[in-house]
């Protein structure tokens, strides 16, 4: 007998950056899955619109193209969500890119574009959508960071220097609106099975000469468990933090990574 998931989410619009694929798209399938109305956002119209496809028999869901590093993309596409779903009042920053170098040669644009993505884009659509949050007294913002914002990694300054300010603008955030029936939290996957990680995979294997079974191997060994993560996993971390139950769980970075991070 399958058991139908309580609809607490019933009645909440939650936005998902990057929701077109890969853990945007499996959170959002969870929250669907509780009664949350969907607003995916991403550049690819083309990958959104097939991902509104797959999950629209689950619930309310539909689409808005947003460029998370353009404020001006985020003010139209918050628009244009809030006037199909009302305002949002959960918030999945999701969106982001993972580019490697060594220091030496990480310039400024690459440095840059880091920031721009996985820091600046988180900054921009929680300023977006905390007013709303603050006039209903209720929100959630979930920031998705990285073991990377945890910890060190070599080759990814730009992206573990990003991601460690992510960390740092959810708990500093998180103080501000404690009292405010908001809550916001960062999770922190490892390596997981997406198209992000692929590309690092198929990026070690192009420099290093190993087969991309070898290079996926090699990033499967930091975890303990000697796997990927799963993108459902860290939904299932993100739905937690976004049911009444986590109320209490505020400026927190919870690593989903098999004990890498401890």
């Amino acid at each position: 007998m399958t058991m139908t998931p309580a609809l607490e989410l019933a009645g909440k619009h939650a936005l998902v950056t990057g929701g077109g694929r890969g853990i945007g798209l499996a959170i959002a399938r969870a929250l669907l899955a509780h009664g949350a109305r969907i607003t995916l956002a991403g550049r690819d119209v083309e990958r959104l619109v097939s991902a509104v496809q797959e999950l629209k028999g689950l619930g309310d869901i539909a689409q808005v193209q947003m460029d998370v590093t353009q404020a001006d993309s985020i003010g139209t596409g918050f628009d244009g969500a809030a006037s199909r779903f009302g305002p949002v009042s959960i918030l999945i920053n999701n969106a982001g890119q993972a580019l490697s170098a060594p220091f030496g040669k990480t310039d400024a644009a690459l440095w840059q574009a880091m920031l721009d993505v996985n820091l600046t884009g988180t900054f921009h659509c929680t300023q977006a959508a905390l007013p709303s949050m603050l006039g209903s007294q209720w929100g959630r913002i979930v920031n998705i960071a990285s073991t990377a914002g945890l910890t060190g990694y070599a080759y990814v300054s730009a992206y573990c220097a990003a991601k460690h300010g992510v960390i740092g603008l959810t708990r500093a955030l998180a103080l501000e609106v404690a009292t405010k029936g908001i809550t916001v939290n960062a999770v922190c996957p490892g390596f997981t099975d997406t198209d992000l990680v692929q590309d690092a995979v198929n990026n070690i294997a192009a420099k290093t000469g190993r087969s991309t079974e070898q290079a996926k191997a090699e990033l499967a060994s930091r975890n303990p468990q000697k796997r990927l993560v799963t993108p459902d996993e860290v939904a299932s971390a993100v739905l937690w933090l976004c049911l009444p139950g986590a109320a209490a769980m505020n400026g927190q970075a919870l690593p989903v990574a098999g004990g890498e991070i401890m």
